[in-house]
């Protein structure tokens, strides 16, 4: 459960292909506030899974759940680049994503003005990309880590096509998730993810 109706979605799926029901929730409507989704995650935040008995919620959550019951491997063997992989997942889950969520740019927008909400939300984009260039360089290959999609790819897809897409971010400062950007537009599970293709996707997004 929990579909953002067309925005970027804290993790896409790869490869593991899986049969699931997939439940839309409207942000925009504020449908995460209704009590039947807030007794599945009290904070009112997607994406929610329910698997069975077991409920889990945040991307970051999920994915690991899903990595331990379903494996594949999502992180390289080298410690280090386990590391970065965490390091860079945490920088888009903790210091970015939380910052241009609808939410905090509805309270900016309604106790400052709608300038300023853009403003945000681009300040902080620009600064967690800023990190993540130091952070990947001479770290990567084809994808962020290697020439293995691993779990900093799934993270870092998302985020940079929502960059582009919602806050029309300039990816010239940022050559080497620009360059991930391109990598990532080429896989399919990639592709099928993208929020335009979802079965909630409104018309502004789709178009």
């Amino acid at each position: 459960m929990g579909g953002k109706r067309g925005e970027d979605k804290g993790f896409w799926e790869f490869e593991i292909r899986l049969r699931y029901e997939y439940i839309p929730v409207n942000l925009v409507k504020g449908e995460q506030f209704n009590p039947e989704f807030t007794e599945l995650n009290p904070i009112g935040y997607v994406p929610v899974l329910v698997d069975g008995d077991v409920v889990v919620y945040d991307s970051f959550a999920i994915l690991m759940y899903l990595e331990e019951k379903y494996p594949h491997p999502l992180l390289p063997s080298n410690l280090h680049k386990r590391a970065i992989n965490y390091q860079a997942a945490n920088i888009v889950s903790s210091s970015i994503q939380p910052l241009q969520n609808l939410a905090v740019l509805k309270y900016i927008e309604e106790k400052v003005s709608a300038d300023d909400k853009l403003s945000w939300a681009t300040c902080h984009i620009t600064k967690g990309f800023q990190a993540l260039e130091k952070l990947l360089k001479d770290h990567e290959g084809r994808y962020a880590t290697g020439d293995e999609v691993f779990l900093a790819d799934l993270f870092l897809a998302p985020q940079i096509h929502g960059a582009i897409k919602r806050f029309n971010i300039d990816m010239v400062q940022f050559p080497l998730l620009s360059r991930l950007n391109d990598a990532y537009s080429e896989l399919p599970p990639f592709q099928d993810a993208m929020p335009e293709k979802q079965p909630d996707a409104p018309p502004s997004v789709v178009s």
